[in-house]
């Protein structure tokens, strides 16, 4: 591994770099596809860390007009060279435009406005011979140009600066141009998560209408992302859009990595009886039908030494999870535990995302976990028109990313080594001591209202707090057994470990909780709830009858 290892591109987004110094897994077949047939503009949404910024970067380098000849060299031996001269013709032949709007992370709409008008200064200043003596720009033009290069415009200026220097590109070249909008919806989601997100909306929608539609200077646009954001907000006036998802659309395999080429990865690498591993923590997202590995984490598998870790975790910061958990409800932590269970879930998907729909709308908010890549779609199907999805964790590594954000909701301030203590009580049948640490716990993270005589409340609070079994155990929840249904069942992966099942009451009173416990206990017994578990072979069974009434609880074992 040796040599290949000193090359590995972790980070690499320059597709020049990438081909002078790195090891390459080729997607020029991607820039055919677009020769063969292209819309107008084309949006392409892939979840965070997809290798979009760097397809974006081999677009550019191939299409652009800028250092033609050199550039020609990167794309030798490519896919795209083996196709002929028919395609290898497009090359070097016009003014491309590339951005990317990923460092327009800024908390404020004044500050965002600042920093989009450096980009596009930066943009500016790249075509300086825009203002040359030799020009055939206007003396109004040079005006507007310089004032945007020296970011003196106003925001209405910075709006319709893309369009504008698309228009001068045209002029100057007399051929039209191609934009590359890269992570193009950034603004907006910083605007949803600071609060601004109406007028972060307001601007994109002119920013990117100017330059995408009733363009004359147009060629062609591509625009990448995360999300896609509903027409009505920023595509309102875009009739011309082809849109490739994560559930539907053309070029699937055009960003992240193949079940080919990471065997063939593995194998270069001198690494190929880790395939199935590597499957395993990192492979399982479907893209338009077809199987798809996350690229980020296979690289970094590959340049860690072969040891499989979480790395997705801290590419872009994990709001999504965190928004989910704010505003999950009992039924979120039932799904979200099935999930981590190696359950699906089923749902509507309508990929068109509007902001304010996160919180009312179940749908929306798993739509944008699939797009986000914290799920995917591993069934879909039409019914009238609309996505139906089963969706499920894609891999171990997602699923990691889950647990602890699903224990983070409920750890409150009790450290993880002192949750995974109590828990082992639980799985241990140390009462006494279980019932204890439950008892600290609960008093640190309910409120009075959490608590108000709300059954569902503590059961989400338990729900979520078994995520620390997985997936070592089987959690369970309102399962059928017996003559009745269980609240919550924890079972054993391995032959010989004991399981657990609770059963909860909500007592009247403080003084009626031994009691409630009691009946709690009984109960267990009385609906024969141990069934499941004597059906899958499970002999020794702790059982806890736990009763609460506001921030207090009582425990009995049987």
């Amino acid at each position: 591994m040796g040599d290949y290892m000193r090359r590995i591109p972790v980070g690499v987004d320059d597709y020049k770099k990438l081909r002078e110094e790195c090891y390459f897994v080729d997607k020029t077949g991607f820039i055919k596809e677009l020769v063969d047939r292209r819309s107008e503009v084309t949006l392409i949404t892939r979840p965070r860390r997809f290798g979009k910024t760097l397809t974006m970067s081999m677009l550019y380098y191939f299409f652009t007009n800028e250092h033609a000849e050199e550039n020609r060299a990167l794309f030798a031996g490519m896919n795209i060279a083996a196709c002929g001269e028919r395609y290898m013709s497009e090359q070097g032949k016009r003014p491309v435009i590339f951005l990317t709007l990923n460092d327009a992370k800024k908390t404020d709409m004044p500050e965002m406005l600042e920093r989009l008008g450096r980009i596009m200064s930066e943009a500016y200043a790249k075509f300086s011979c825009l203002v040359s003596d030799n020009s055939p720009l206007g003396a109004v033009e040079r005006k507007y140009y310089e004032k945007i290069r020296a970011m003196k415009g106003t925001r209405d200026d910075v709006e319709d600066s893309l369009r504008a220097l698309s228009s001068f590109l045209y002029k100057y070249y007399g051929r039209k141009v191609v934009i590359l909008l890269d992570e193009y919806d950034v603004p907006a989601q910083q605007g949803w998560q600071y609060h601004f997100h109406e007028e972060a909306i307001a601007f994109m929608r002119n920013f990117m209408g100017s330059a995408f539609k009733s363009n004359s200077a147009l060629d062609f646009g591509i625009i990448t992302g995360v999300l896609r954001i509903a027409k009505e907000t920023i595509f309102s006036s875009l009739n011309n859009l082809e849109v490739s998802s994560v559930v539907q659309g053309r070029f699937a395999d055009a960003m992240g990595f193949t079940q080919a080429e990471v065997e063939r990865m593995a194998t270069d690498l001198g690494v190929g009886d880790r395939v199935d591993e590597i499957k395993h923590w990192y492979d399982g997202y479907t893209i338009s039908g077809q199987e798809i590995y996350n690229p980020w984490s296979v690289i970094n598998y590959f340049q860690q030494g072969c040891q499989p870790q979480v790395f997705w975790l801290n590419t872009s910061g994990n709001a999504i999870i965190g928004e989910m958990m704010e505003h999950a409800d009992s039924e979120d932590d039932e799904k979200l535990c099935s999930l981590l269970d190696g359950e699906t879930i089923e749902v509507l998907i309508d990929e068109a995302v509007i902001y304010s729909d996160i919180y009312t709308n179940k749908d929306a908010l798993y739509t944008m976990l699939l797009t986000t890549g914290y799920l995917s779609a591993i069934e879909n199907r039409l019914e009238d028109g609309e996505h139906i999805c089963a969706l499920a964790i894609p891999n171990r590594e997602i699923a990691t990313v889950y647990r602890k954000e699903v224990l983070n909701r409920y750890r409150g301030r009790m450290a993880r080594t002192d949750l995974r203590n109590v828990l082992t009580c639980l799985a241990k049948g140390q009462a006494e001591k279980f019932s204890e640490g439950l008892q600290k716990y609960l008093e640190q993270i309910a409120s009075f209202h959490d608590t108000a005589n709300k059954e569902s409340f503590y059961h989400g609070f338990l729900l979520g707090l078994t995520a620390w079994f997985l997936p070592r155990y089987r959690v369970k929840s309102n399962r059928e057994s017996g003559y009745g249904r269980f609240d919550l069942g924890i079972f054993p992966s391995e032959p010989g470990q004991a399981g657990v099942i609770m059963e909860f009451k909500v007592a009247d009173s403080e003084e009626s909780l031994q009691e409630t416990a009691e009946a709690a206990l009984a109960q267990i017994g009385q609906m024969d709830y141990l069934a499941e578990f004597r059906e899958q072979g499970v002999d020794n069974v702790w059982k806890y009858g736990i009763a609460f009434y506001g921030k207090k609880l009582r425990l009995v074992c049987g």
